[in-house]
């Protein structure tokens, strides 16, 4: 059992909305909320992928679902009117970076268009009190540097993914200033993370789904860029930042406009080949090959969390190996036959929130 008073008791009893709810982090925030006894609606267009972790975990079931395209301000703004949220958390995105050179245009308005439907929705609502933005760590010019990117440092991006990303918060800050500056405003910050593994990820040009769809099938995974570094982290790392982040505009312990990163140890940046190895060694051994990409990728990028650390005593709670295990048990529990996913899942929170406890981290209590 989730206590309802982590966090400070701020989402007990709470409309919360989620947009994006039926994809991968979506789904497990989702999951989280309704844990610490939040009323939850959600708003999404479609089902990301099949499988699709929004339906093996049967939330349909337990929430509110308003379908709609976050490109459409009317159908957003309906969802507003009817749930009538108190806190929002923005998560619909077109958040492939391989997609988004097959489609720069659905990926510029999903996100850049979509982020000033959400916020314009906000403008109009007269019950949110706070709403967290997410956007992306590569909403940053990555300058490909040994040391992490801070919250102040120049946004960019040399492809569309990236620059719609950079775009968002930038449309993010227009709005702070001109609309959500006086003193009953709500509370809005945006959440920049990256490079998030778990159970119930199928998107497709992700490293680890892309393993798991070929190897439960019995076929050679592909790997594009087996040195490329990222500072994994598991789901629940950025959503227990998300979520006290949003704990803290709505209680008014953090300023609003404001902008934080969330991120693992800058000791966790690891290839993707340790990436493949590490998990093998809870999956077993599979074929894989190498085939490299026509994409350019950025091979190092990391974030500094200090700000997170000093502001919202947020740090992460579970080291590389860990973080891996973890993975490699839900898609374990999942390929061979879990029937209730649901429960497993809301164990792992559980157990997330043990190891949090132990590192002494202030939202666990």
């Amino acid at each position: 059992m989730i206590r309802k008073d982590l966090f400070g008791g701020a989402y007990e009893g709470r409309r919360v909305l989620v947009t994006g709810h039926t994809g991968f982090k979506g789904s497990w925030l989702v999951l989280w909320l309704l844990g610490l006894g939040a009323e939850v609606a959600g708003f999404s267009s479609y089902l990301p992928t099949e499988p699709c972790n929004y339906e093996v975990l049967r939330l349909n079931k337990r929430i509110r679902n308003y379908e709609g395209d976050i490109r459409y301000y009317d159908s957003l703004a309906g969802a507003f009117m009817d749930f009538r949220p108190e806190i929002v958390f923005h998560l619909a995105a077109q958040p492939i970076v391989r997609i988004s050179h097959e489609d720069p245009l659905l990926t510029f308005s999903t996100n850049v268009q979509g982020t000033a439907n959400v916020l314009q929705c906000i403008k109009n609502s007269e019950d949110v009190r706070a709403a967290v933005v997410i956007t992306s760590d590569k909403c940053y010019l990555n300058k490909e540097w040994l040391w992490g990117y801070r919250e102040n440092d120049t946004l960019g991006g040399d492809d569309p993914y990236s620059a719609s990303k950079a775009c968002a918060e930038i449309v993010f800050k227009s709005y702070v200033s001109s609309f959500f500056s006086g003193p009953d405003a709500p509370g809005l910050a945006t959440a920049r993370a990256g490079n998030v593994i778990g159970g119930g990820d199928w998107a497709h040009y992700r490293i680890i789904p892309d393993c798991v769809r070929a190897w439960s099938q019995g076929r050679e995974a592909v790997i594009r860029n087996p040195n490329a570094t990222r500072p994994w982290q598991h789901v629940l790392e950025p959503l227990s930042g998300y979520l006290q982040l949003g704990a803290g505009l709505l209680l008014s312990d953090i300023a609003s406009g404001e902008a934080f990163n969330f991120g693992p140890d800058a000791r966790a940046n690891h290839s993707v080949g340790e990436l493949i190895g590490e998990f093998m060694a809870h999956w077993g051994v599979c074929l894989m090959r190498h085939e490299g990409s026509e994409i350019r990728e950025s091979s190092l990028l990391k974030l500094s969390c200090d700000k997170a650390l000093v502001e919202l005593y947020w740090h992460a709670a579970l080291d590389f190996k860990e973080t891996v295990k973890l993975t490699a048990v839900w898609y374990k529990a999942f390929y061979e036959g879990n029937d209730d996913m649901f429960e497993f899942s809301l164990r792992q929170v559980e157990r997330y929130i043990g190891e949090a406890q132990k590192k002494m981290i202030s939202w666990a209590g």
